[in-house]
């Protein structure tokens, strides 16, 4: 009886070398694959930065036309833009790049740059000067992370979106 048992088993394993083309196989399928997804973090940071920026740039523009209308300065300062409910209800979200929130002035020689500075402690970057002809004010995010955006075969980043 035992002798009859035994055949049956040996027959239904697999060899050690049936298990290492498998193990070889489904190496060769992750290496094909996971190139694939490894750009999705950065394509989603990318994508959540330029959302941020349009969002919080769409609110500066909705809080000058009002003013604009009622006779004020037509750009938030840096304290209304900070302050919850004044340009953005819920205030200024972190940066997806660096999940820092905060938003620091800059002078008008670092917006035109892009500068990027106390990268590890601030978000987000702010020039605003109402008394200049015409206004102006630039916002973008405090950080020199690649982006996935190309401008002229060059990948941009996150300060220059």
């Amino acid at each position: 009886m035992v002798n009859k048992v035994l055949p049956r088993l040996v027959r239904r394993a697999f060899s050690l070398v049936e298990v290492l083309v498998v193990v070889v196989i489904l190496g060769i399928l992750a290496a094909m694959v996971v190139p694939q997804f490894s750009g999705a973090t950065e394509s989603a940071q990318t994508t959540s930065v330029e959302s941020t920026l349009g969002t919080v740039r769409s609110s500066i523009a909705a809080f000058r036309t009002r003013a604009v209308v009622s006779g004020g300065d037509p750009y938030p300062s840096l304290n209304q833009l900070t302050d919850r409910g004044v340009v953005l209800a819920d205030g200024v979200p972190h940066n997806p790049f660096t999940r820092i929130g905060g938003v620091q002035s800059v002078s008008l020689s670092q917006a035109r740059d892009r500068a990027v500075m106390n990268e590890g402690q601030i978000g987000w970057n702010y020039y605003v000067d109402n008394n200049a002809v015409p206004p102006t004010a630039e916002f973008y995010a405090n950080s020199r992370e690649a982006t996935t955006r190309k401008s002229g075969g060059v990948v941009l980043t996150a300060n220059k979106l």
